[in-house]
C-alpha cells in the first residue's frame, strides 16, 4: 500500500481539479455556493455511511472527547476551504484564486514541523518552490497582466482558503494519531460540514434542477459528489498514514492544475499557450524529485532488505 499512496494525494487533486465542471452547469442553473456544497456533501454522506455499514460497523464509533477533532476538520478544514476559496474567486481572477490555493503546502510544511516534529528539509522547500512556480506558469497568470482581476480582500481570502486547506491535512494527522481510520475522518468531517450549511442550501432551485432532467441531473449530482468529495477526500486522508502531511499536501496542490488543465482542453477546448506547457512539466518536475526517496531511506531499504 505505501509504494501506491504517493499516488492517493496526486489523484484527489486531479478529481479536485474537476469540480469546475460540475460547478459551471449548476451555478448556471441559478445554485448558488452552499447549495451546491451542500448537496454535494449530502450524496457523499449517503455514500460513505452505506459503505461503511458494510465494511465495518465499528468505524462509526469515536468517542465523545475527540469530537472536536472532527468538528474542527469539518468547520475549518471542509467549510474554510470551500467558502474562502469561492469567495475569492468572486474577488480574483480563476488563475489567481488557484494559485492562492495551491499555496496550501507552505501553511501544512510549517504547521507540520511545529505539530509533528516533521523535518524542513531543503529538497522539501526545494520541491515546494517549484511546484508553486508549475502551478503559477500553468494557471495563466503571468500572461493576463493587463485584464488581471486584483483585490487586497480578494488576496486575503485566497490565501486563508489555502490555510484552511491545510489545516484539514493537520487535523486529519491528528485524528490519524488518536487511532481513527481515513472513512471515519471523512464521514464525520463532513458531517459537521453538512449541518452547518442545511440552514443555507436552497432546496427549491436544487428541486427544479433535478426535476428539468430526473435521470440526467441525478446521475451528474451523484458523480459531482463521488468525484470531488467522497473519493478524493477518502484518497487524500488514507495517503496521511503513509506520507508526511507536507508532501501530501505538495502532492494534492500539484495535481489540481494539472487536472483543470487538461479537462479545460477536453471539455472547453482551453488550448494551453507555452508557458502554461512548461508549468505542467516543472509541476511534474517537483512531484517525482519529491516522491524519490531521500539517502537515509534507501540505506533503511537496502539494510531491510
Amino acid at each position: 500500500m505505501k509504494k501506491i499512496a504517493v499516488l492517493f494525494p496526486i489523484i484527489s487533486g486531479g478529481l479536485w481539479g474537476s469540480a469546475g465542471i460540475f460547478i459551471r452547469k449548476l451555478s448556471d442553473f441559478g445554485l448558488n455556493s452552499y447549495t451546491i456544497i451542500s448537496s454535494r456533501v449530502l450524496i457523499a454522506l449517503i455514500i460513505l455511511f452505506i459503505g461503511i455499514l458494510i465494511l465495518d460497523k465499528s468505524l462509526l464509533k469515536i468517542k465523545l472527547k475527540d469530537a472536536w477533532v472532527f468538528m474542527a476538520s469539518g468547520i475549518l478544514g471542509m467549510l474554510g476551504l470551500n467558502f474562502c476559496y469561492n469567495e475569492s474567486v468572486n474577488h480574483l481572477s480563476l488563475s489567481l484564486a488557484a494559485v492562492l490555493l495551491s499555496l496550501s503546502p507552505i501553511f501544512v510544511i510549517f504547521i507540520a514541523a511545529i505539530l509533528f516534529k516533521e523535518k524542513i528539509t531543503l529538497r522539501k522547500i526545494s520541491c515546494m518552490l517549484l511546484a508553486i512556480l508549475g502551478c503559477v506558469l500553468a494557471s495563466g497568470l503571468l500572461e493576463n497582466n493587463t485584464g488581471m482581476k486584483l483585490s487586497a480582500i480578494g488576496i486575503l481570502i485566497g490565501l486563508l482558503s489555502a490555510f484552511f486547506y491545510a489545516l484539514y491535512s493537520v487535523l486529519s494527522k491528528i485524528a490519524m494519531g488518536k487511532g481513527y481510520e481515513a472513512l471515519t475522518i471523512t464521514f464525520y468531517s463532513l458531517l459537521t460540514l453538512e449541518i452547518v450549511l442545511l440552514p443555507f442550501t436552497d432546496w427549491n432551485i436544487l428541486k427544479d434542477f433535478v426535476i428539468s432532467s430526473p435521470v440526467n441531473n441525478s446521475i451528474f449530482m451523484l458523480l459531482h459528489s463521488v468525484f470531488t468529495s467522497v473519493l478524493p477526500y477518502v484518497l487524500y486522508t488514507v495517503s496521511l498514514s503513509y506520507i508526511e502531511a507536507g508532501k501530501t499536501s505538495i502532492l494534492a496542490a500539484g495535481g489540481e492544475p494539472i487536472s483543470a488543465m487538461l479537462l479545460g482542453m477536453l471539455f472547453f477546448s482551453e488550448v494551453p499557450t507555452i508557458l502554461s506547457l512548461i508549468g505542467l512539466i516543472l509541476t511534474i518536475v517537483a512531484l517525482s524529485l519529491l516522491c524519490m526517496p531521500s539517502k537515509n531511506q534507501v540505506d533503511e531499504l537496502t539494510i531491510a532488505n
